[in-house]
């Protein structure tokens, strides 16, 4: 037995007993090595103390608040504060509205006004009462006053040269009627005016005849506005 403990070999014994600590030494490391793995593979699959209760933690700290829904705040930013009732901002823009009749507004220019004579036929039987429309549109960019009434209103007859007035509606039977109207940029107004189809004069001081078969010219006024002249023909009855 004390062979097998006591060292053999030509170097000095603590040599010997030095390495045969080493090699006692690294067995023991590696036995703990070992066993200190075992106990670790064992415990791997376990939840270290505290985790489990802190994700829960964190896990009912943000169901707790949860985002306000449909509402996000602008990133990098607080969101802002709200008061209980919220008021709708008002607009830079009103609603542009079509102004009321007689409302405060400019009166309509000749410039800006356009007149326009129609007839109801182009050709008349002499003994018939022609039927004349004046129409009269706001030409302009804005909203306008102006009468149109009978007062303001004429329609004349004349030669088809028109060297000759033959009639005027302001002659014999002038209406003074005042008909102010607010007028719409393109807006239009018209007004009817009958003529019995005979002469006139200023203050129909003269007396009235029928006007002889012919070609004649009419043209309507409104002010000092006057429409472009139109053509219309009166012809004889037809033999009984």
């Amino acid at each position: 037995m004390a062979d097998v403990i006591e060292p053999q070999g030509p170097l000095p014994d603590e040599v010997y007993w030095k390495r045969r600590l080493l090699a006692a030494a690294a067995v023991v490391v590696a036995i703990a090595l070992i066993i200190a793995l075992i106990i670790w593979a064992s415990s791997g699959g376990k939840d270290e103390p505290g985790t489990t209760n802190a994700a829960a933690t964190s896990s009912t700290t943000e169901s707790a608040a949860p985002e306000p829904s449909g509402e996000k705040p602008n990133q990098g930013q607080a969101p802002a504060p709200k008061s209980p009732v919220e008021s709708p901002a008002p607009t830079s823009e009103a609603p542009q509205t079509e102004p009321a009749q007689g409302a405060e507004v400019a009166p309509c220019t000749d410039q800006t006004l356009s007149v326009v004579l129609y007839t109801d036929k182009p050709t008349y039987t002499k003994g018939d009462q022609p039927v004349f429309t004046v129409v009269v549109t706001n030409g302009g960019l804005a909203p306008c006053s102006r009468d149109i009434g009978k007062a303001s209103q004429n329609v004349t007859v004349r030669s088809l040269d028109g060297t000759r007035t033959l009639w005027s509606a302001q002659d014999c039977a002038p209406d003074k009627t005042v008909n102010v109207q607010v007028l719409a940029p393109g807006q239009q107004a018209s007004d009817k005016i009958t003529w019995s189809g005979t002469t006139s004069s200023p203050g129909c001081e003269k007396p009235r005849v029928a006007i002889p078969v012919g070609a004649y010219q009419a043209i309507a006024t409104v002010g000092v506005k006057e429409s472009a002249p139109i053509t219309f023909n009166v012809i004889a009855p037809p033999q009984q």
